[in-house]
């Protein structure tokens, strides 16, 4: 009997990869950080399995359609806007995300992200390394308390709720927006539901949580900005697409806002002319949430775990 046949679209560790290899022919890209040609994903879809995938490889309906064999796509993420759900249930193909295990170093590195912009830590590490440190002086590169100033955290899923846990800990008022208000949430955290216009208008630090949809895209727009304090920090860790960049970049340019700190962008990755890069109260990052060594290896696992339950016939931990 044939073997399945299972992609993977990054050189991984071999080694996490052992019961797969146990009863699959297992193929790696052999580049960790270049993505997979879209001609070689296409080509290897036709045979596979199963799929591998991260956030920059596209499993479109052009992709399943010509993938007669597929079972099973594990995406290295939770998010899953590269792929097309609607077609992948169509051809029977179960797709599954990794929800949860990247939680907490994800809140760790939303944290730390807004205390980067607000602290202007980026701007310090690049004064002393140019050699600009001649003296000290009252308010050289003073920034801004985050300790009891107030957090609205837009998108209060899982990681919403665990940067709000950290918040909870600096003292700050925690204000959230959902589409669905969740009062044990706010029991549970001591934080106050906000229409999204009020969260703006009220927040110092203005935290986007919120997967991308048709209702969230460019969510953050001119308006939304126009309305923030002109002291307040708006942080990204979310989607790109949830804001609309050149209204950011203009709020910038009209100092509307006190500076940002963004994890993701629009079109990635981002080259070093991009213009929100000119601006020093940007702290800029590509796209690391979640990775610690320790949760992207998990990630990986969990991966490699709904493939070997797909190929086995049980059912997948994390089905989308």
């Amino acid at each position: 009997m044939k073997r399945p046949y299972v992609f993977i679209t990054r050189k991984l560790k071999e080694e996490v990869f052992t019961p797969l290899m146990e009863i699959a022919d297992v193929k790696m890209w052999d580049s960790e950080s270049e993505p997979v040609p879209r001609e070689m994903l296409m080509k290897e879809a036709k045979k596979a399995t199963a799929l591998l995938t991260m956030l920059s490889d596209k499993v479109d309906e052009e992709l399943l359609e010509q993938a007669p064999n597929l079972k099973v796509v594990a995406n290295l993420a939770v998010g899953y806007d590269n792929i097309d759900i609607q077609a992948a249930t169509k051809k029977g193909v179960t797709v599954c995300n990794t929800p949860d295990v990247l939680t907490e170093t994800t809140a760790d590195l939303t944290f730390a992200l807004m205390l980067a912009t607000a602290r202007r830590i980026t701007e310090a590490q690049e004064f002393v390394k140019e050699g600009h440190w001649k003296s000290w002086s009252p308010f050289l590169l003073a920034g801004a308390d985050v300790h009891q100033k107030t957090i609205g955290i837009v998108g209060m899923g899982k990681i919403g709720q665990a940067v709000a846990r950290r918040a909870s800990g600096f003292g700050m008022e925690i204000l959230y927006h959902n589409r669905n208000r969740d009062m044990e949430t706010e029991q549970e955290l001591g934080a106050a539901y906000r229409s999204f216009e009020q969260l703006l208008e009220e927040s110092d630090y203005v935290v986007c949580l919120t997967p991308l949809t048709v209702d969230t895209r460019h969510l953050f727009n001119h308006d939304a900005f126009t309305r923030m304090k002109n002291s307040a920090f708006f942080i990204n860790v979310g989607r790109g697409q949830v804001v609309d960049e050149e209204a950011l970049i203009a709020a910038l340019n009209h100092n509307e806002i006190a500076g940002a700190g963004l994890d993701v962008f629009y079109e990635e990755p981002i080259g070093s002319d991009h213009p929100l890069l000119r601006f020093p109260q940007v702290v800029a990052i590509p796209h690391i949430g979640s990775a610690s060594v320790e949760t992207r290896t998990t990630m990986i696992k969990l991966c490699r775990d709904n493939i070997v339950a797909v190929l086995q016939g049980n059912q997948v931990k994390t089905k989308v």
